[in-house]
């Protein structure tokens, strides 16, 4: 199988390092509570993390709606936090936005534990897919729709240790 790269390791770096500064300077001071959305956005967040000027808590939560390659509009919660946000400063951080309705379920989910504030933050928005309209925040790459691997994404489990983003030519 042969892996086309869209988004180097380098840009990458650079995207991350560029969002961590505009979420320090917006959170100043303040501790963030941080909800990964699993399994996806780990990498993001953790190397995201690293580079924020602020403390920063992480929460978990797997929710999904994909099988292979395409969504199936069902979504589903299949670990949730395990702590309370309410009164906290809850940033979501998510791999990737497409349809928008995994984000746009999440955000209410959230927002229904009473967090004094909610913001989010993906490393990829693939607009064109957009069925559901969500704010974010804070946006890395936007993308033409193509299904990538790598960084955090996956194919079945498989290529989510790749240094980069790519997609897979047959």
């Amino acid at each position: 199988m042969k892996i086309k790269k869209l988004i180097t390791k380098k840009e990458i770096e650079k995207k991350i390092k560029n969002l961590a500064k505009q979420i320090s300077n917006d959170y100043k001071e303040k501790d963030i509570e941080i909800i990964c959305v699993l399994k996806g956005a780990a990498i993001f967040a953790v190397e995201l993390s690293m580079q924020i000027k602020t403390n920063v808590r992480f929460e978990f939560i797997e929710i999904s709606s994909y099988e292979g390659t395409e969504s199936t509009g069902k979504i589903k919660v299949n670990k949730d936090i395990t702590s309370s946000i309410e009164g906290k400063d809850v940033l979501i951080v998510e791999d990737i936005i497409d349809t928008g309705r995994t984000l746009s379920y999440l955000k209410e989910y959230i927002l229904s534990k009473n967090p004094a504030s909610l913001k989010i933050c993906t490393l990829v928005d693939k607009r064109e897919r957009r069925l559901v309209d969500v704010e974010v925040d804070y946006n890395g790459f936007v993308i033409e729709d193509k299904f990538i691997v790598g960084h955090g994404f996956d194919l079945d489990g498989n290529y989510r240790n790749l240094p980069y983003i790519g997609t897979i030519e047959k």
